[in-house]
């Protein structure tokens, strides 16, 4: 037997007694075998009747997995519908033109030139060899170009992504690398099955604690190498703690190259914000134009520009013999990265005087390890790739499962050459913006640039000064901390200020992952407590023949958290007032089988006391569901007939009588 549908039609049989065209409000409510839509209502009826003629089609997670696994059948993957689809490279290509050519190189030449002290610094917020951020910067990089749809996005080590790489994986370049095998694998496996909704469950307000609480922690982290001392710990006190122990071994040399190299930069940082000659553009003269450009090249390239000197002088100092006064990086291996399959297991390793260097694990250690960690950072890098995406866009629709088949694809790619996880940066993302960028195509010359920085730069990367490179770091992060959404917040929804604040303090005290959910936790805890206390209006009203009646209006959907409060609520206003209730439900657009199972004892008490309950303006879609509990009731959709009812109960029999059709199968719903 198939599943009846609800129907809701306007009953067109009468009485000698018959209504006027005004009352035209009341409908019979019941099951029709195969009927597949819900029918407008009388859009001239008190309240809201946007009942669209839609089929009744539900979509759920698992229809859209089973949607998903059949696109991965060759017949439908291999249409060029689909493959345009998941390979954007074939939608703009063809299309591609000189202008975009130049825009791209002018863009990835620039990102290049920052991406390179970026993914040495990086490194070092990783815990990890500089190496390694190296490796994680061009293959990801590259790979985007063919399955990517921004053109601002550029993979590879972000600032965010590496310090959460060093909070889970604990600095330990095996763990680092399976972290992003499996987070490539989250990633991707939520890009099929159209998991991207869920950082909608991640607000601005514990987005920007977040954020705060990162840039602190990393900015913190610097110090150390800022003026030469030794730190550990992963919470923000126990940094601080190793710090304020070691401080009094602060080296002068390293102060001094940090301090100014960090001033430097935020002077550079100020360049591109310059500009001679008259204040419109169609007015400046090649001069203007050309002197303002180099300015803000020098601006955008300051990075590169601070490394650079801070690495003659260190070379010098060296050749010198006065080698001491800095610490560098030390020794970078030279060539590209070997391609090979990441470490599951990491092997005991001993030397030659049986001192253990490298400590056995299994894989199942390392996922132990790295724990709910491995949860935080594919949702992390899904967060800031989506917000690159969202700012480049425009306005513009942004596929967020396409994002992420990308960056679990590039996460996955990059663990082949012993990279750790990434994503798009807002720094790149901002300077490929500003550069030009026309196409993800400007992602090549980056990782090309890379590639030469392994071949043929890297035995000059042992002369950079770790200062140099904190200063680089702690210059970026500044910028994170989001004092300025407190003031709109308070102004705002002060409550909001709950979850952004213990985000912000759990993700100081415990450590970035468990702070990241506890904020996420907070957040759903509020939601979860608005959804079991909803608002409910009351208003004593009056009909023409001046009887009192009460009008309750729920403002959202009733689910199972709420029912019992809505129901405890309507019985005690009504048995206070004893007056006729007439619930408007017209911003109830959901609700389930708990609600029935409420509602029917919420008939039974109105009942029980002989006093009327009327529903009005119900959506089809809850009829659909207390007509599957089997609930006794009859629902209105014109205040102006329930207030003649009211006047004239006798009206109320009338109508039953006359909504009786006997020549369709239905339940009917009667009007206690």
């Amino acid at each position: 037997m198939g599943k009846n549908k609800i129907n809701i039609e306007p009953n067109n049989r009468t009485s000698a007694s018959s209504l006027n065209d005004s009352e035209k409000g009341v409908y019979s409510i019941h099951g029709v075998t195969g009927s597949q839509y819900s029918v407008n209502t009388d859009p001239t009826s008190y309240g809201s009747n946007d009942f669209a003629l839609t089929p009744n089609r539900r979509i759920s997670v698992i229809n859209q997995a089973k949607e998903a696994i059949v696109q991965l059948d060759p017949k439908k993957f291999f249409r060029k519908k689909m493959l345009t689809k998941r390979f954007p490279i074939l939608q703009w290509l063809p299309k591609y033109s000189a202008d975009d050519a130049i825009g791209d190189l002018i863009a990835g030449i620039t990102v290049g030139l920052t991406v390179i002290p970026q993914a040495l610094a990086y490194a070092g917020i990783a815990g990890l060899p500089p190496q390694a951020g190296l490796y994680g910067s061009f293959i990801g990089a590259i790979l985007y170009i063919f399955i990517g749809s921004c053109r601002c996005v550029n993979v590879g080590p972000s600032s965010t992504s590496s310090f959460l790489t060093n909070q889970v994986a604990g600095g330990d370049w095996p763990r680092a690398v399976l972290c992003g095998v499996i987070a490539g694998i989250i990633e991707f496996a939520m890009g099929i099955f159209g998991l991207g909704f869920l950082i909608d469950f991640v607000s601005e307000p514990v987005l920007s604690g977040f954020s705060s609480a990162v840039a602190i922690m990393i900015f913190t982290g610097q110090i150390k190498s800022l003026l030469g001392i030794n730190a550990t710990g992963h919470t923000f006190l126990q940094v601080w703690k190793t710090i304020l122990q070691d401080i009094q071994n602060t080296r002068l040399g390293d102060t001094v190259m940090g301090v100014t190299c960090l001033i430097v930069l935020l002077a550079m940082r100020q360049l591109p914000k310059i500009k001679i000659g008259p204040t419109d553009d169609d007015r400046k003269n090649t001069c203007h134009k050309i002197f303002n450009k180099f300015l803000w090249y020098i601006g955008t390239a300051r990075n590169f520009i601070v490394v650079v000197i801070s690495t003659a002088i260190s070379f010098i100092l060296i050749e010198n013999d006065r080698g001491d006064i800095l610490k560098t990086i030390g020794p970078v291996p030279q060539g590209l990265p070997e391609f090979r399959l990441p470490l599951f297991t990491v092997t005991e390793t001993k030397n030659e005087t049986g001192f253990v260097t490298q400590q056995g694990e299994t894989f199942w250690d390392m996922i132990s390890y790295m724990n709910v960690g491995l949860l935080a950072v594919p949702l992390i890098a899904l967060i800031e790739t989506m917000s690159i995406n969202k700012s480049a866009a425009r306005g513009k629709p942004v596929d967020a499962t396409q994002e992420l088949l990308a960056i679990g694809a590039g996460s996955l790619v990059n663990c082949f050459v012993g990279g750790y996880p990434g994503n798009g940066s807002f720094s790149r993302g901002a300077i490929n913006r500003e550069s030009g960028a026309r196409t993800p195509l400007g992602s090549l010359y980056s990782g090309v640039l890379v590639i030469i920085a392994l071949l043929f730069l890297t035995p000059y990367f042992q002369y950079i000064p770790n200062s140099s490179l904190a200063a680089v770091i702690m210059a970026a992060v500044i910028f994170m901390v989001e004092l300025h959404v407190i003031k709109p917040l308070w102004r705002s929804k002060r409550s909001d200020l709950i979850p952004a604040f213990a985000c912000f303090i759990a993700c100081l005290m415990l450590g970035i992952p468990v702070g990241t959910f506890m904020g996420i936790g907070v957040n759903m805890l509020f939601i979860m407590y608005h959804a079991a206390r909803p608002k409910i209006q009351m208003e004593r009203r009056y009909t023409l023949k001046n009887n009192k009646y009460l009008l309750i209006k729920p403002d959202r959907c009733l689910m199972f958290p709420s029912v019992d409060y809505v129901r405890n609520l309507i019985n005690k206003q009504g048995m206070k007032e004893q007056l006729p209730v007439i619930i408007d439900c017209t911003c109830v657009y959901g609700a389930d089988f708990t609600t029935a199972t409420a509602i029917k004892m919420l008939l039974d008490d109105f009942g029980s006391r002989q006093q009327s309950l009327f529903f009005l303006n119900l959506k089809p879609s809850v009829a659909e569901t207390f007509e599957g509990a089997e609930l006794d009731m009859h629902v209105y959709y014109s205040l102006e007939l329930l207030e003649r009812i009211v006047d004239d109960p006798k009206t109320n029999v009338d109508l039953l009588d006359n909504v009786v059709d006997d020549t369709k199968p239905k339940r009917l719903w009667t009007q206690l």
